[in-house]
């Protein structure tokens, strides 16, 4: 396998389609506080409805973009998923004319749809452009645009949307006359539809672009099939017999709960200590910056100074302690604890996946379609994380939660990936 398909090229590209990802999917931690709001929801339970409408999406398409993308091609797989979250954005319109949560949760569901065959084409495509062993370099270069724009959604949207929230959220609560309340409400729920429509323009300008781009086709099947690689696949007959595989699956699982949970739910976290509306619908900017910064780290470090593996034991153990320290302290202290996760969590995702696909040969496509699969942990996690909230301490539910998925990734570091790599 050459070291560079086409150059520099791809990557950009790519990176221009990873600052899609965070664009679109750091949304969520601002769409939490404005559906709660919007759609006058009774509790942070059901506002978590939102990342498990987008996240699983992912578990429902990732088998069915594997099939796509046989027929389509990794690059025509890349726009058609660009047009499906167009889709998605454009459901909004609707969702906000009639203040409907389950509409708004549809079109969530539908982006969450298009990326999940964005991601099960673009994942692999980056992997595997290159040598396997720098593939977490190149997938935090990419890690870089996706959280830059993960930076850049929360603060650009929370000033459209949520602007003067904690005086709107008090004018709303005081409202005597129902009349006024809907009013108030059909208002903020307006705010949203402008920006839904540039997206949804912007995506499928997107999708016209990479289609007609100089993107090379890979055929991963052959790419991801080196000498290693070879011997590993030879006398299997399916993904499901990867150990390796398998064990990855569980571990981006488990990785992606807990990168919701410190990205999305950060803001939920904080307002649990009385901080404002107006300060919390930012938090999630602070948890991407961390995030940048560990992607930063992961471009100088890997592989020439820590492999793919160290990046994610060290990733690990500081999971354990940061989500310890967010116990043991509160307030802010407590939530940038919280947002120094974003660190902790930078490099998993780039370990995890070439980690997890190495050595699959003809069955990449169908080991990246599981591990895309993974992503429905950003659904499962928050979600138990709103409801035991609700009856128990908020840290102690934080920390029992956190710490667990990051001992797993910590066991997956150390050998996880190595169970069934030697057989033959």
């Amino acid at each position: 396998m050459s070291d560079n398909k086409g150059g520099s090229n791809p990557i950009i590209i790519i990176g221009i389609l990873f600052f899609i990802f965070g664009f679109v999917t750091w949304l969520n931690g601002t769409l939490i506080p404005f559906l709660k709001l919007a759609c006058n929801l009774n509790s942070d339970a059901q506002a978590f409805f939102v990342t498990f409408a987008f996240y699983m999406a992912y578990f429902f398409l990732a088998i069915p973009s594997s099939a796509i993308l046989k027929l389509t091609g990794l690059k025509n797989g890349m726009g058609l998923g660009l047009l499906v979250m167009a889709l998605g954005a454009l459901i909004f319109i609707p969702a906000a004319n009639s203040r409907s949560f389950g509409l708004f949760l549809t079109g969530l569901f539908v982006q969450g749809a298009g990326l999940s065959i964005l991601q099960t084409a673009s994942n692999p495509y980056i992997s595997i452009v290159g040598p396997i062993e720098s593939a977490a370099q190149r997938i935090s270069i990419m890690g870089i645009c996706n959280k830059v724009a993960g930076i850049l959604s929360p603060i650009i949207l929370g000033a459209i949307v949520l602007a003067d929230a904690t005086e709107l959220e008090q004018r709303i609560t005081a409202a005597t006359s129902a009349v006024t309340k809907d009013q108030l409400l059909d208002e903020l729920a307006g705010r949203v539809i402008l920006p839904y429509i540039v997206m949804a323009v912007v995506l499928v300008l997107l999708a016209i672009w990479v289609r007609r781009s100089s993107l090379p086709e890979i055929d991963a099947q052959t790419a991801n099939a080196q000498p290693e690689g070879a011997s590993l696949a030879a006398g299997r007959t399916s993904a499901l017999q990867f150990p390796h595989l398998l064990l990855g699956v569980l571990c981006l699982f488990l990785y992606v709960g807990v990168e919701v949970m410190a990205g999305d739910a950060i803001g939920v976290y904080g307002k649990s200590f009385g901080i404002p509306l107006d300060e919390t619908k930012y938090f999630t900017s602070f948890t991407l910056g961390a995030m940048l910064v560990g992607y930063v780290a992961g471009i100088i470090a890997i592989p020439k100074y820590i492999s793919q593996e160290k990046s994610l034991l060290i990733s690990a153990v500081l999971g354990v302690v940061f989500s310890a320290g967010a116990l043991l302290t509160s307030g802010y202290v407590s939530v940038g604890f919280v947002a120094a996760l974003g660190l902790a969590n930078a490099l998993m995702w780039p370990a995890i996946f070439p980690m997890a696909i190495r050595g699959l040969g003809r069955f990449t496509e169908m080991g990246s379609a599981f591990l895309i699969m993974g992503i429905a942990g950003g659904a499962i996690v928050p979600l138990l994380f709103g409801y035991l909230k609700e009856q128990f301490d908020f840290q102690w539910v934080f920390f029992l939660i956190m710490a667990p998925c990051y001992l797993y990734i910590l066991y997956y570091s150390i050998s996880g990936h190595k169970a069934g790599v030697n057989r033959n």
